[in-house]
């Protein structure tokens, strides 16, 4: 308990931080749970997400999405999935615009390591169809993300987390989406449950966006027992 009481001080921090010197751009909360199952040679992963201009009331993006992946080889895994968005947005005279979003998507990671530290390599092609007005755009995006061991000893470890995100858009007039950079701190609570805290500064091509980041993470082992 004192390890999560830690996690939270520090996620106070950053919400602090966040609000004091970014206080003329957008600053906001996500959540995260996400859901990952081992089958014989492949993964399944469900995972949700709330995002908000405030704590949580002021809604922002909720999605749901699934994917399925399979190990062709050590650490190389293709993957195809399907994500749905219900996203809410501040127009110019402050009302609110609703769009809904289905999205599938293909991609493949590659995972290393160096000494301890865990790397991953995931590019993503997904095609986006929107709704208010309708709009169909072609994104390609590719994540690299580092985990660090801090106490990789302790039965209950700490690991640190950096990740940047560059989205390009394929089909569209804006060819520059984002680019988003994460640098975290995750808390391995059992062998099968996790919590991360993050910080997110996600760079637009006309505004930048800053989250405090909140999320959770359930392993299962479905794998036929022998």
């Amino acid at each position: 308990m004192k390890k999560i009481a830690y996690l939270l001080c520090v996620l106070i921090f950053l919400l602090i931080h966040c609000h004091k010197s970014y206080s003329q751009d957008n600053y906001n909360m996500w959540y995260q749970y996400l859901m990952s199952a081992k089958l014989e040679q492949s993964n399944l992963t469900f995972l949700t997400q709330y995002r908000s201009y405030d704590l949580g009331l002021d809604n922002r993006v909720f999605l749901v999405s699934g994917y399925y992946d399979y190990e062709i080889k050590k650490n190389i895994k293709p993957a195809v999935g399907l994500m749905y968005l219900n996203i809410n947005s501040y127009l110019d005279d402050l009302s609110k615009k609703s769009r809904h979003e289905i999205r599938p998507f293909q991609q493949i990671t590659l995972n290393f390591k160096t000494g301890k530290v865990s790397f991953s390599n995931r590019f993503r092609i997904e095609e986006r169809f929107l709704t208010n007005p309708d709009v169909f755009i072609l994104r390609a995006r590719y994540l690299i993300s580092l985990q660090i061991p801090l106490n990789i000893n302790a039965e209950k470890s700490y690991y640190g987390i950096f990740k940047n995100e560059i989205r390009l858009n394929v089909v569209n007039d804006d060819f520059f989406d984002s680019d988003r950079i994460t640098v975290g701190l995750g808390y391995k609570i059992t062998p099968k449950s996790t919590l991360e805290i993050s910080y997110i500064n996600q760079i637009e091509s006309s505004n930048t966006n800053h989250y405090a980041f909140i999320g959770f993470r359930n392993q299962f082992d479905w794998r036929t027992k022998k």
